[in-house]
């Protein structure tokens, strides 16, 4: 049965819509974008409504399904409609953040212009031309599971725009209509951060390094999970910081320990992945995030929350997916991530989310070291979100995700693997092999696969039975038949 709200939002369309013109200049999709947005900020559409179905719009409209589902799209990225699961699409309700953040877009777009550790085996390796199936250590997904077409189109589309916007320095902070619309992105995870609060950056990588230089110096204390991601084991270190392990949980840090570590050494810094954390792909529970603050606070130290696994998480209230932003929202939290994982690594666009004094500061800082961030990478990454496209280009790479991740699972306990209890999401699976895992990457590495051992993600380095494996880098039967052979 359609309900008050369904034909109330179906009577408002029907007369702005009969006016669709298909020699206006503006395509279809633009202008039903555009009437639909009008209507919300009118509040001719209340908060609430539900919108007609795809399939009822597109023939009392005359125009194709396609058409308006992509239109649907761009109005769920922009903030004005939400997409429920099985029941359709609802106008959102419009706070004036959100408003004022869809108008300054729109406006915008018409505006003027210690120790040495050994991390860096894996990072080369990393780069090494190999295929993605014989890199089962790897961090990234097979270019396969990506969409190049998708990236494609952006540069192609940013191609058609006025040269001369190409041709010279980015803005230092980053490209404008990209922190709005992350602005967008943030606010669905219940984070508060307008525009002057966003920092574009070349990767989660700068981000971190930007901070760390920041705040530390020579002798200062930086805590990490233990295990964690270990590039930034000998960042640090060439910093002259000292590294210490927060031992990692299945629900997040040990908090006993993190409170005697913190007594003890009263660090500046703690790196913490709070949601789909490399490399166990765990999640942090809420009482430990609220737990981490009050330590923080305790023990005055700040929290840098990477985020870079975000859009891999489903969310929802079967998976619940705690952020200590969200709880604190960006006082004693530095939050980061970006889009290496998901769009392009190539592109080298992540972005930091912090104080607006904090973020000024670490503007002059990025300003010191790269001038800029590429502003190229930056719109083709606003045109992707802006149009609604990355929604469901990550709804399918978490479907595929899962499709692989339990028969991957399944596969390495049946060879001998100990694979704990194991997440139902992410990239990762942290498993224990039962021997020294520096001995088995060696084996591996001249049959030409590449694994990643456990002792590269311990700040201690020391060896260990554990390993990460890459869940979408499983598929050659090579490294199946290796590590069967391995474990007997």
């Amino acid at each position: 049965m359609t309900d008050t709200a369904d034909l109330s939002a179906s009577s408002s369309l029907s007369e702005a819509t009969t006016l669709l013109s298909r020699g206006s200049g503006d395509s279809l999709v633009e202008q039903i974008v555009r009437t639909v947005q009008s209507r919300v900020d009118d509040k001719l559409l209340r908060a609430g409504a539900r919108m007609p179905s795809i399939r009822r719009f597109a023939e009392s409209h005359g125009v194709s399904r396609f058409t308006v589902v992509e239109a649907y799209d761009r109005l769920v990225a922009n903030g004005f409609l939400e997409s429920r699961r099985g029941s359709g699409f609802y106008v959102r309700e419009r706070s004036p953040v959100g408003a004022a953040v869809h108008n300054g877009a729109h406006e915008s777009m018409h505006a003027g212009p210690a120790r040495q550790l050994d991390v860096v085996w894996l990072v080369r390796n990393m780069f090494r031309q190999m295929p993605a199936q014989k890199m089962p250590g790897g961090g990234l997904l097979p270019t396969d599971w990506l969409d190049g077409e998708l990236i494609a189109n952006g540069i192609r589309a940013i191609g058609r725009q006025s040269q001369s916007q190409l041709l010279s320095y980015g803005t230092p902070q980053g490209f404008l209509p990209l922190r709005q619309q992350l602005q967008l992105k943030l606010a669905e995870l219940e984070i508060a951060a307008p525009a002057e609060q966003i920092l574009m950056t070349a990767g989660v990588t700068q981000g971190l390094d930007l901070i760390a230089r920041h705040f530390l110096h020579a002798g200062d204390v930086i805590f990490v999970d233990d295990p964690a991601w270990f590039l930034m084991f000998g960042s640090f270190a060439t910093l002259g910081a000292k590294v210490v392990g927060i031992p990692r949980l299945a629900d997040g840090p040990d908090i006993v320990k993190l409170a005697e570590l913190a007594a003890l050494h009263k660090p500046k810094l703690y790196v913490i992945n709070s949601v789909l954390h490399n490399p166990t792909s765990t999640s942090l529970s809420a009482a430990k995030a609220f737990q981490i603050l009050r330590i923080a606070e305790e023990h005055d130290f700040m929290i840098v929350e990477d985020d870079i696994y975000c859009d891999m998480h489903p969310g929802g209230a079967v998976q619940p997916a705690t952020r200590i932003a969200t709880l604190d929202q960006l006082h004693r939290v530095i939050y980061l991530s970006g889009f290496s994982k998901t769009l392009s690594a190539n592109l080298r666009v992540g972005f930091i989310a912090a104080s607006a004094e904090l973020v000024r500061h670490l503007t002059d800082r990025k300003m010191l070291s790269t001038l800029t961030t590429g502003e190229l990478g930056e719109r083709i990454v606003y045109k992707i979100l802006s149009e609604g496209h990355y929604r469901k280009h990550t709804e399918r790479l978490r479907n595929r995700l899962a499709g692989v991740r339990d028969k991957t699972v399944r596969q390495l306990d049946r060879i001998g693997f100990d694979t704990g209890t194991h997440t139902p999401a992410g990239m990762f699976i942290w498993v224990d092999a039962g021997c020294d895992t520096n001995v088995l990457t060696e084996k591996a590495m001249a049959q030409g696969f590449l694994l990643a051992p456990g002792s590269l993600f311990s700040p201690n380095q020391l060896p260990s039975t554990k390993m990460r494996i890459n869940v979408a880098s499983m598929g050659d039967a090579g490294i199946w038949r290796f590590l069967e052979a391995a474990l007997r």
